[in-house]
Parts: structure tokens; C-alpha cells; sequence
């Protein structure tokens, strides 16, 4: 087993809970499951190991492939898994990521959009790759409950979405966060980190502003992201 590539037809969820989750959720995608010799025999062992057993994938303890796949020190757990295709719902709600570049923001940002209902994010290319285990352990597992899918432009992400309201989230917003009359159907689109959205995005729906003061320049994506998702959603989760 080599080190994460992106041409890799395979990944993995390094540490026990993404272990765990991905058990779960995807167990028809696991190759293997490896076990180190620190790891303890509790409970969570255990359960992954009863799960691995009820569908027929082999778990393998040894030491080296922790040594080759993770550079973390307390990880003492991990699953090898198939890549796998799961295409967005179009009538769902979406998060829109434009061209995002850094793995640990998606990963959060997966965590954050799944804990408030949203499970349906749609990237626009280029982006960063969402399979990076890197991404997978940010998310905290919450990647396995995700259908996410990747466009060319964003004009092929509308074609493939349903008619809804689209929010643009930019530093020229016309109308403030707290204006917004929040619709039941909608996509909250995101630039990326270093440079936000093209102008162009501001003909594409009604451009959301999240004022604060302006001491700094620009929210950290992730909060932005965040924000937004608990004003669009507030009320909504029992």
C-alpha cells in the first residue's frame, strides 16, 4: 500500500470513529481494516470488528501500514475503502463550493453542512480533491453521510439543479445577511478562500453580504459557511 494519490482508486478513513462511520454507512466499499498492536481491545474495537465480520471484509493487524498512510501518532485504526460515485439530489438544498483549495476547509465545512441538514454539496472545478484522507478526517467522519458531486462550470451545476433561489455570499453583497427572507429551496454559493466570487455571480441570484466590523478583511471560509448555514436553517432543526 503507497501513500494517497488522486489518481488512486482508493482511500481511507484514518482513526477509529471514521472507521466506524464508514462501516456504517458504506460498508459495501471497504477492502480492509487494520488493527495496530496499541490499539486497545474496548468497546469501539469491538463494534468495528463485529461489523467487519457481518460483511465479510478482512481485518488485518499490523503495524507498517500505520508507519506508510498516517502521520498521526494516536491513530491506531484504519480502513482501506473503493472511491465511489454519490451525484447530488437536485431538488435537495445545496452548499456551492467555487473552486475550493484547501482540504482541512472542506472537510469542515462537510462536518458543518451535514450537522445542519444539509447533505448535498456541489464543487465547481477546479477543486480540491474531495477523497483526500486529509478531508475524509476533518470532516470527522460526517463525509460518509455526503452526496457531493463535481461541474465544470457553474452554469452545468444549475443545469443539473432544480429552479431555487440561488445566494451568492460575497464581500459586495447586495443586501445583508439579516435582510434575506429565508426561502424553504435554495443553494448558498461560496467563492474560494484566497479570491471569493467572480462579479459574475452577482447576476446569478440575490448576492448575500455577512457584515462584521471592518477590522479584518474577510470571514475565514469555513465561518462563512457556517453563518450562513445556521441563519438559513435556524428554526428548521427539531
Amino acid at each position: 500500500m503507497q501513500k494517497y494519490k488522486k489518481n488512486s482508486d482508493y482511500s481511507y478513513a484514518l482513526g477509529t470513529e471514521l472507521t466506524l462511520q464508514l462501516l456504517t454507512d458504506h460498508p459495501d466499499r471497504v477492502r480492509s481494516v487494520y488493527i495496530h498492536s496499541r490499539q486497545l481491545d474496548n468497546e469501539i474495537c469491538r463494534r468495528i470488528e463485529a461489523l467487519a465480520q457481518r460483511h465479510r471484509i478482512e481485518v488485518i493487524r499490523s503495524d507498517r501500514i500505520f508507519n506508510i498512510l498516517s502521520d498521526k501518532e494516536n491513530c491506531w485504526i484504519l480502513a482501506i475503502f473503493d472511491k465511489y460515485q454519490a451525484d447530488i439530489d437536485p431538488v435537495a438544498n445545496h452548499v456551492v463550493l467555487v473552486n475550493p483549495a484547501n482540504t482541512g476547509n472542506l472537510g469542515t465545512i462537510i462536518r458543518t453542512s451535514i450537522g445542519f441538514g444539509i447533505r448535498d454539496i456541489a464543487i465547481i472545478s477546479p477543486g480540491v480533491d474531495i477523497f483526500d484522507p486529509r478531508t475524509i478526517r476533518a470532516s470527522m467522519g460526517a463525509f460518509f453521510q455526503l452526496r457531493f458531486q463535481y461541474f465544470d462550470s457553474f452554469a452545468d451545476y444549475l443545469a443539473k439543479a432544480d429552479s431555487r433561489p440561488v445566494f451568492p455570499f460575497m464581500l459586495d453583497g447586495a443586501r445583508q445577511l439579516d435582510e434575506i427572507s429565508i426561502p424553504d429551496h435554495f443553494s448558498l454559493v461560496f467563492g474560494n478562500e484566497a479570491r471569493g466570487l467572480d462579479p459574475i455571480y452577482q447576476t446569478y441570484g440575490q448576492s448575500v453580504l455577512i457584515r462584521h466590523y471592518p477590522v479584518i478583511d474577510s470571514l475565514n471560509l469555513c465561518n462563512a459557511v457556517s453563518i450562513a448555514l445556521y441563519e438559513f436553517t435556524k428554526g428548521k432543526i427539531k
